[in-house]
């Protein structure tokens, strides 16, 4: 039914009560189809998004988190609009292709601790599943260019470092890892070997990350036929300050 309308003029006290009890109801009864559930994004816009990290992520590890912009648009063939709407700034977009690569390699990391077979093997296959993430190229960038603190990039973080110690605990209880090596010192040699930056021709180093990786992974296997300088790099010395 239509709403009611309150009669302007001035009236009795008693008339005036009566309309007042209306329009309250009146407001009541019209606050609430506003409260609607927020409605889901549609396909479409998810796959633009999707494409929009892709390409980013592409274009960082070949020219650096600096390209414009308007590039990334034109390679994941959506308008600039689109790249704006979906990230309000440059930190935004760079914050969200590293966490997508950190949520990739931890898939990586949950697939190598759902295998049954060889530990170590599972360990070698999650490591040279990450150099082809590109997470040593891009994780450089959470130092330089935004908040490493950000919550969602300390959750993905976070998620990648236990799946890493669950991965690599397993094959020192198979007795195939040493025991000399901590999660820290894996990550940093991982990180230096499948590197050099984003935007230093990084892709035309490809061919040598994996030779480089299996060398390494090699010399992880027990036992040990060294004995390491120094102690174990844990993830607390990886997140100290350089000056420490």
């Amino acid at each position: 039914f239509p709403p009611r309308i309150v009669n302007p003029v001035v009236t009795p006290v008693t008339d005036t009560l009566t309309d007042t009890t209306d329009t309250k109801e009146y407001a009541v009864q019209t606050a609430i189809p506003d409260q609607r559930k927020v409605a889901r994004p549609r396909a479409d816009a998810l796959r633009n998004r999707e494409r929009i990290v892709l390409a980013a992520r592409e274009m960082f590890v070949e020219h650096g988190p600096d390209v414009p912009l308007d590039d990334v648009a034109r390679r994941a063939g959506v308008g600039n609009a689109t790249v704006y709407r979906n990230f309000p700034d440059r930190d935004a977009l760079v914050r969200e292709v590293v966490c997508s690569v950190m949520d990739r390699t931890a898939r990586a990391a949950e697939l190598a601790l759902a295998e049954t077979g060889d530990a170590f093997e599972a360990l070698e296959r999650f490591v040279h599943a990450s150099a082809d993430e590109r997470i040593s190229a891009l994780c450089p960038m959470v130092a330089s260019t935004f908040d490493q603190h950000h919550p969602d990039l300390e959750a993905a973080r976070g998620r990648v470092e236990r799946l890493v110690a669950e991965v690599m605990d397993r094959a020192k209880a198979a007795g195939q890892l040493r025991g000399d090596v901590g999660v820290g010192d894996l990550m940093i040699a991982a990180a230096q070997l499948s590197r050099p930056p984003a935007g230093t021709g990084c892709v035309n180093a490809d061919r040598f990350v994996h030779r480089h990786l299996q060398l390494f992974l090699d010399g992880l296997r027990a036992p040990a036929r060294s004995v390491l300088p120094g102690a174990a790099v844990t993830l607390e010395d990886l997140r100290r300050p350089c000056d420490q």
